[in-house]
């Protein structure tokens, strides 16, 4: 009887800790700084690329620091292990660095992520920045409490220049502390509940979580694993074949992923590869025979691997307003 009580305590105790408000980084103001390293994939023949990066935040009146081992190469990645990590660490634990920007992503930060003391993180937070690969750093630092911004990284800016002013204004705004809100047209695919497409006026509330499907499924079982409970989880992928998508969302289902979500985002689905054998069905079909059909599912969001890549502020409180012909996505300020 006892050990039935403590662990019902136990559950309410864990389901009142999922619903906590995260601790939210000071924001940028002029004059701050904000580091460039490269956790993960090399940057070769970027060293361009950087300076422009630098020279975009330093428009905006902020200081920058690049990490010393940045353009190192070893192998697939941006040098060692050590060395990638002792990059991050070291803009981790300077009080004087308040953001850190990821150079790029591509693979490798799941093996620094378990190196890294985020002891003095705690004490001074900062935001953490990126997408892709960086949804490992993004889902690590959820479970310490503490909130990051999905948004562009300094490749980004190998796009064209016309395709990504509104990812450069909403990263901007992210990390200054200026209200976000989207406004995204409703696709055919929409489903705000199991009798209906669309619906005449709904809106949903929850914290915002998620990021690249890959990186998601990677982190199951382990202390980085998120919780999903009354969130509003956001997926992105790109480079994958339909089988592949469908075998990783199936994994997240098993996790109980979908279990207790109160919505998923979807964005950016890019270059999805063609397989011999026909899947038989749309990408947004596939992914709404996965996620429960009591589950809101919203398709279309700009974010992820294109060059429109709308800044998204995780662990923070999220509106999904949803009308007939749009749903906007508006962040607690």
């Amino acid at each position: 009887m006892k050990k039935t009580v403590f662990l019902l305590l136990l559950m309410s105790f864990s389901s009142i800790k999922a619903q906590e408000k995260l601790k939210t980084p000071p924001y940028l103001k002029v004059g701050d700084t904000i580091a460039i390293v490269a956790p993960a994939g090399i940057l070769k023949n970027r060293k361009e690329t950087i300076k422009k990066a630098k020279k975009l935040v330093e428009s905006w009146g902020l200081k920058v620091v690049l990490g010393k081992n940045i353009f190192n190469q070893n192998n697939h990645f941006a040098g060692t292990d050590n060395e990638r990590c002792q990059d991050f660490q070291d803009a981790l634990d300077n009080p004087n660095i308040k953001a850190i920007w990821a150079a790029r992503g591509g693979y490798g930060s799941v093996r620094i992520l378990d190196l890294l003391n985020f002891t003095k993180f705690k004490q001074n937070p900062k935001w953490i920045i990126g997408y892709s690969d960086i949804t490992a750093f993004h889902n690590h630092i959820h479970n310490l409490g503490f909130e990051t911004i999905h948004a562009m990284m300094a490749t980004s800016l190998e796009e064209k220049s016309e395709e990504i002013i509104e990812t450069i204004s909403s990263f901007k705004k992210a990390l200054f502390g200026k209200n976000l809100t989207y406004k995204i047209t409703s696709s055919k695919y929409n489903r705000t509940s199991s009798n209906s497409v669309q619906a005449t006026s709904t809106e949903i509330k929850g914290q915002i979580i998620g990021g690249n499907l890959a990186i998601l499924t990677s982190m199951l079982g382990s202390e980085s694993q998120l919780s999903t409970e009354n969130k509003i989880l956001f997926i992105e992928e790109i480079g994958e074949y339909k089988y592949a998508i469908d075998r990783m969302l199936q994994s997240l289902k098993r996790a109980n992923y979908f279990t207790k979500v109160t919505a998923v985002i979807i964005g950016n689905m890019s270059a999805v590869k063609k397989n011999s054998t026909n899947w038989g069905s749309s990408i947004e079909q596939l992914i709404l025979d996965v996620v429960p059909t009591d589950i809101p599912v919203f398709f279309d969001f700009p974010a992820g691997h294109e060059a429109d890549n709308r800044a998204l502020i995780f662990g923070r409180n999220i509106a999904l307003k949803v009308s007939n012909y749009q749903y906007a996505v508006v962040f607690e300020e």
